[in-house]
C-alpha cells in the first residue's frame, strides 16, 4: 500500500503542480488512496520532495534530482525552466531567469561543481558565473544548454 501510494505521488508531482499537502490529498482521494495529513507529509519527506518557486510567483512541489552525471545536483527540472537565456561574454557567463529565482538557479549550478566556473554572483533575475577563461565560459553555456534540452 505504502509503495503504491508513494508511487502515485510521485506520478502526481511530475504530472501537476501541487503546491500545497492538501492538493496532493485531494488528487490522492481522486485515485482511491484515503490518506491523512501525517500520512502525506510523511511521504514527502521520505520521497525527499522539495517546494520551489514557479515562474508565476507561486510554489510546487518537485521531485529529488535523479542520479546522472551529475549525481547530487539540486539543479531539477523546474529549476532548469526558470532559465530564461544564458550567454557567454568574454570569460563571464551571464544567465537570467524568471523574477525571483536567480538565486536557486545559482545555488543549483553551484552544487555542479564545474571546474570551469570560479565564482557566481546572483540578484533577483540574473546571475554570472565567472569561468577560469573564454573557453571555460563557452564550455559551461554547453553544459547548461544540454542540461535545458534534457531536463
Amino acid at each position: 500500500m505504502k509503495s503504491s501510494r508513494q508511487d502515485a505521488i510521485l506520478e502526481l508531482v511530475e504530472k501537476y503542480e501541487i503546491e500545497t499537502q492538501d492538493d496532493l490529498i485531494a488528487r490522492l482521494r481522486q485515485n482511491g488512496f484515503e490518506v491523512t495529513q501525517a500520512t502525506v507529509s510523511r511521504d514527502i519527506r521520505e520521497l525527499k520532495l522539495t517546494k520551489v518557486l514557479t515562474g508565476h510567483g507561486g510554489y510546487r512541489y518537485v521531485l529529488p534530482p535523479k542520479e546522472s552525471g551529475m549525481a547530487g545536483s539540486k539543479l531539477n527540472r523546474a529549476l532548469l525552466e526558470s532559465i530564461v537565456s544564458l550567454e557567454a561574454a568574454m570569460n563571464i557567463v551571464v544567465i537570467k531567469t524568471h523574477p525571483g529565482l536567480a538565486q536557486a538557479v545559482a545555488a543549483g549550478i553551484d552544487s555542479l561543481h564545474m571546474p570551469e566556473i570560479v565564482g557566481c554572483v546572483a540578484g533577483d533575475d540574473t546571475l554570472i558565473n565567472v569561468a577560469r577563461d573564454i573557453e571555460s565560459a563557452e564550455t559551461v553555456c554547453e553544459k547548461l544548454k544540454n542540461l535545458i534540452k534534457t531536463a
